[in-house]
């Protein structure tokens, strides 16, 4: 990456401690989707939960792309 195009390191600290936050968080609501996955639900709420596992994984997919880029920073 280009001298012009990287982000100041203090930045980049920061926004690696934010991600790391990030990733605890998305950990969290990942295994409570999976708890809550695993009991008896009605249809209709079975797809709420599904929409969260769905929606969590993209956020832990994305959180892991910004951690690449942080990482390629170094």
């Amino acid at each position: 990456m280009a001298t012009e195009n990287r982000i100041p390191p203090d930045i980049t600290r920061e926004l690696r401690s934010l991600a790391h936050d990030l990733s605890n968080s998305l950990e969290t609501i990942l295994q409570a989707s999976y708890l809550v996955s695993q009991t008896e639900l009605p249809a209709s709420t079975r797809r709420w939960v599904e929409m969260l596992d769905q929606a969590s994984q993209e956020a832990v997919t994305l959180n892991r792309k910004l951690r690449e880029i942080l990482r390629s920073q170094s």
